[in-house]
């Protein structure tokens, strides 16, 4: 049976910041709601801000975004700064797997198309985010190609995410909002006829134009100053991040334990020994030691009641 609803859909938004070097991409992302950044290039430095660091293999960053995704209220934002640095770790990670030299090894496209599916793969953990009400944000260099139209004579220079052809599209499908930052600049022609560059302001595009792609699916103006005020409304409506002890519950509907052998354990390390229930258990310590080590305290749970089981048998 058809399941119809009505209305809009308050949930968390996706974005994709991208623009020249230097024009203020990471800045603008570190505005957001409460962000958490994995900052790869050093550019959150000079700012007070929450970060992971770098990881150095794609697996580890596709497993830090799945761990962000499974700890409600480590932040509102995750901020993954830059998409083409991910590229790369993408690249050497399918160039190892497969002990290739270069993503261009393969012939026939094969590299590409291995490329695509784990970029695609990274969306996907990035969704998980989405899922639990965790803004995500990705930020990506630009750069200037020539540009030709099929079916018109001449060519003209477009700015484009600085990302390989089967990455890009799939990074502007994904996204709510793609937004391109640069300078805005003016043309002006003298009284003896020469053309002279002015302006430089700092802003931000949310619409198409031939020179560069961009969208979003909220109702800005096509061009706002580059200030996080201008795009603050984008995020009024994000679903609130699920409440921990309500995730926890979730999780022990398929645990091997129930939930009083899992306060037992608890206390047994130390941890909360005046809660008689779950429920007592703090926001803080749910998010940040129980469903941050979920798989471990599952596994020392069974190692323990196996143990018990044998100790048992012998005495029998």
């Amino acid at each position: 049976m058809l399941n119809i609803t009505k209305g809009k859909i308050d949930r968390a938004q996706k974005t994709v910041i991208y623009g020249p070097e230097g024009i203020g991409k990471t800045s603008l992302a570190a505005k957001h709601p409460d962000p958490v950044i994995i900052d790869t290039e050093g550019g959150t430095a000079h700012m007070d801000v929450s970060r992971i660091g770098k990881p150095q293999t794609w697996e580890e960053l596709i497993s830090i975004i799945k761990e962000v995704a499974a700890t409600p209220g480590i932040c509102k934002t995750l901020v993954i700064d830059t998409a083409d640095w991910a590229e790369q770790l993408a690249t050497t990670f399918i160039c190892n797997k497969y002990k290739q030299n270069s993503i261009e090894s393969f012939g026939y496209g094969k590299g590409y198309t291995y490329l695509s599916e784990e970029f695609a793969r990274f969306l996907a953990a990035c969704d998980l985010c989405i899922a639990a009400g965790i803004n995500v944000v990705i930020t990506a260099h630009a750069k200037m190609r020539k540009f030709e139209q099929p079916d018109e004579m001449g060519a003209y220079d477009r700015w484009e995410m600085k990302l390989s052809k089967q990455s890009a599209p799939l990074l502007k499908e994904w996204c709510d909002h793609l937004l391109f930052c640069n300078y805005q600049t003016f043309v002006v022609t003298s009284e003896n006829d020469t053309k002279k560059a002015q302006g430089g302001k700092r802003v931000i595009y949310t619409a198409h134009h031939p020179a560069w792609d961009a969208k979003t699916r909220a109702t800005l103006p096509e061009v706002v100053d580059l200030d996080f005020k201008n795009i603050a409304s984008l995020y009024t409506t994000a679903a609130p991040a699920p409440v921990p002890i309500d995730v926890l519950n979730e999780k022990l509907f398929t645990a091997p334990f129930t939930a009083d052998e899992l306060l037992a354990f608890i206390k047994s390390k130390g941890h909360c020994k005046d809660a008689a229930a779950l429920t007592d258990i703090p926001d803080k310590f749910i998010t940040g030691w129980v469903l941050k080590y979920w798989k471990d305290i599952t596994e020392a749970m069974a190692t323990a009641n196996t143990n018990e089981n044998t100790e048992d048998k012998n005495n029998g």
